[in-house]
């Protein structure tokens, strides 16, 4: 049967590309496959019986949560972020500084439609978060990219890159930048470069999104001042997430940030969704009300720190003789494996075939080129036995790759 459909969609949809997670997924079905793929929290970490006491609110209280809330979110738990976040932003932030968004996707998109123009420039980590390109490139966005290395952005590149793109006459919208056990790259910005950052913006008047989903998944060393601590002149604005130290599926995000930008995004999110959940707001706010998040974190890190050990061995056993290199994490979810002359696009054709999953780099990548050699290894959702079958696997796939044809 034909169909009109495809033929008037808009130029936005015919320039979308699906997500390869997404994609991925459908092949997480078949039996005896291993995923090292995607970005998924471990689903025994959940705080199911915790949360749960929180549900007898759906009958004390059914008149609150079964209504329409507040665009900007509900205030009990927005005033608890502003004192949990306060030692990370500096200070405790005031309630028109933050506002709570349907993940922390919702909250890239909001500040995209309150900040860019089409052929707007984007300054972004290359490789960086590929949710955020697709993002950003969907509003019309040009970008430009600066290298991580093991200390994250290299910031020193920063103020010829934003002289140049102004002599060629470009608007920059932002910088974005992941701070903390960076996705994909797994790197953590140091503090000095965090300055350096804040500093840059305010010389050359820009904005920053400091987006910080895996913060609190912190495995090794101190945590680290935000961006939005040294920034004086409030250029920053700070994403956080309740996906990796709660659960994905209460689809919460927060942003923090000066009253001007909360104020439009909230604008912008009125006719989104008019507003985030109740119920899954209520339920937050009561679980951290009881000490709960605090209390269940350590759990969530201890979990993750083991497979992010297991997957550190596995790597050192089977892919460091390979030439393979890489980055240990300090925390977070995942491995940026360097893989030398291997093309990762066939390795993980190859991989497939013998059951194992992984992502290569170049979707990452603001120059599909620079991920060729890389790929992205996620080590919180499976089991450290299962790590170890799955990098096994990889290794083999690496090396019948390394085999000249005959």
């Amino acid at each position: 049967m034909s169909s009109n459909w495809t033929k008037n969609f808009s130029s936005a949809a015919h320039q979308t590309r699906p997500s390869p997670i997404r994609e991925l997924l459908k092949v997480m079905k078949h039996p005896g496959m291993i995923s090292l793929a995607g970005g998924m929290p471990a689903p025994e970490v959940f705080p199911a019986e915790q949360f749960a006491e929180g549900a007898e609110l759906l009958k004390t209280k059914a008149d609150l949560l079964l209504q329409y809330g507040t665009t900007e979110g509900y205030n009990p738990l927005r005033e608890f972020l502003a004192k949990w976040t306060a030692p990370r932003m500096g200070r405790e932030v005031s309630l028109d500084e933050i506002l709570l968004t349907t993940g922390s996707q919702q909250a890239l998109d909001l500040f995209a439609w309150s900040m860019i123009d089409k052929g707007d420039v984007v300054i972004m980590e290359d490789p960086s978060y590929l949710a955020a390109i697709d993002t950003f490139s969907n509003h019309g966005a040009e970008f430009a990219s600066v290298r991580v290395d093991s200390e994250g952005m290299m910031v020193a590149d920063l103020p010829a890159l934003i002289e140049g793109l102004q002599k060629q006459g470009k608007k920059i919208s932002f910088i974005y930048t992941i701070v903390n056990f960076h996705n994909p790259a797994g790197a953590t910005m140091s503090v000095p470069r965090r300055k350096e950052l804040a500093a840059i913006a305010a010389r050359y008047e820009l904005t920053i999104f400091e987006d910080d989903p895996y913060g609190y998944v912190r495995f090794d060393g101190q945590h680290l001042p935000s961006i939005f601590s040294f920034d004086g002149a409030g250029n920053t604005i700070y994403g956080g997430s309740f996906s990796k130290i709660l659960s994905p599926g209460v689809r919460i995000g927060w942003v923090s940030g000066a009253p001007e930008i909360i104020r439009q995004m909230a604008v912008f999110k009125q006719t989104t969704d008019l507003c985030s959940s109740p119920i899954t707001q209520v339920l937050t706010h009561e679980y951290c009300r009881k000490g709960y998040l605090e209390a269940h974190l350590p759990n969530i890190i201890a979990n993750y720190r083991v497979k992010r050990d297991a997957m550190e061995e596995s790597f050192k056993k089977h892919l460091s003789p390979l030439g393979v290199t890489w980055v240990k994490p300090e925390g977070g979810f995942f491995y940026w494996l360097n893989l030398g002359s291997i093309d990762s696009n066939d390795l993980a054709r190859r991989a497939l075939d013998k059951k194992v999953a992984i992502l290569p780099g170049s979707p990452f990548c603001i120059d599909p080129e620079a991920g060729i050699h890389a790929s992205r290894i996620n080590y919180t959702y499976s089991l450290p036995s299962v790590i170890e079958e799955g990098v096994s696997r990889l290794a083999q796939a690496i090396e019948e790759m390394k085999i000249p044809a005959k």
